[in-house]
């Protein structure tokens, strides 16, 4: 376990002290996860962003080729598209002068 010397606008630490009370943890158990949520978001962009760049059209058409053509059973269908709204037509007002 390391230590860390951290400066946080007053704001942002009174938000911290009160959510760690609403919360019953500590301001540290807080940040721990907090910081953790972060790193663990960037390393999952950076793996994402990784296999992004070994994938293929052509790849990604092939394994969509080997897909039947059927329809779906009742209980995962689509529902049906509503038609849109039909807008009034806009009224012109006045102009204030």
């Amino acid at each position: 376990m390391s230590t860390l010397s951290l400066r946080l606008p007053t704001s942002l630490h009174r938000n911290l002290r009160e959510l760690a009370e609403r919360e019953g943890v500590s301001i540290n158990q807080i940040i721990n996860a907090a910081v953790g949520e972060k790193v663990a978001a960037l390393y999952t962009l950076d793996y994402l962003r990784a296999r992004a760049k070994r994938g293929s059209r052509a790849a990604f058409d092939a394994v969509l080729a080997k897909v039947p053509d059927v329809e779906p059973p009742e209980y995962d269908r689509l529902p049906p598209k509503k038609p849109p709204k039909k807008l009034l037509p806009r009224v012109s007002r006045p102009s204030r002068g």
